[in-house]
């Protein structure tokens, strides 16, 4: 784990923007493609207005979330939504989404074709993940129901959950996913966030599902 400490939240979402837009371009010169996996919530939203504006050809890149809620992107719960209000704008308008939600089915219904479309887009290129304080990523809550089939080297690339802690069901991506991306940073504030991700240890990855990320993760913190 390498971590990056920020003197205040501007040059936090400003550190965090750049190196997105660094290893975007360069895959991109690269491959002639980007896979960009950003988590919802808003302590992404800064940077995500920030790397809305850079010299990218969007249009060859791909941008999945880490999860979703099972709720429309007219729900300001919806991590599309914030997406679409902060990083699919402008240039960025021309990248390509795939949302975690299918209107008028359940998750257990709508999984197939989110897993058809969601596989030609991986490996995730640059993951931009949070974490909360129970160690959680993405939708992998250690207390939800499956959390270790989704944590399983053998899981398909996405999973529905129903953490006991959370209102609704969830579509996530799966720990083998998010741990092959090629690029990770994992975006947190507070002191809280920091004490808990120093001191992860080696715990189950079903009790602390983030530490599945931190040996290759850079993690950008700012009080």
């Amino acid at each position: 784990m390498k971590f990056v400490s920020y003197a205040d939240r501007a040059g936090h979402a400003d550190g965090v923007a750049a190196a997105i837009s660094f290893e975007l371009k360069r895959a991109i010169e690269a491959d002639g493609h980007a896979t960009l996996c950003v988590a919802g919530g808003t302590t992404p939203a800064p940077a995500f207005d920030i790397v809305s504006g850079a010299l990218i050809d969007w249009s060859k890149v791909t941008v999945i979330p880490t999860d979703e809620r099972w709720v429309d992107d007219t729900d300001p719960r919806s991590n599309a939504a914030l997406v679409k209000k902060h990083l699919l704008v402008g240039a960025a308008s021309a990248a390509t989404y795939i949302n975690f939600f299918a209107k008028d089915q359940t998750p257990a219904d709508g999984i197939a074709s989110i897993t058809q479309n969601l596989t030609p887009h991986l490996p995730i290129t640059v993951l931009l993940a949070g974490m909360g304080l129970d160690l959680h990523t993405a939708s992998l809550f250690p207390d939800a129901e499956g959390i270790k089939a989704a944590m399983a080297d053998d899981a398909p690339p996405v999973m529905v959950m129903q953490p006991a802690s959370q209102p609704e069901p969830r579509v996530t991506l799966t720990a083998p996913v998010l741990a092959a991306a090629k690029h990770i940073h994992i975006m947190i504030t507070g002191a809280d966030k920091r004490a808990v991700v120093e001191g992860v240890g080696a715990p189950l990855p079903e009790k602390a599902p983030v530490s599945i990320l931190l040996g290759r993760a850079q993690v950008h913190w700012a009080l």
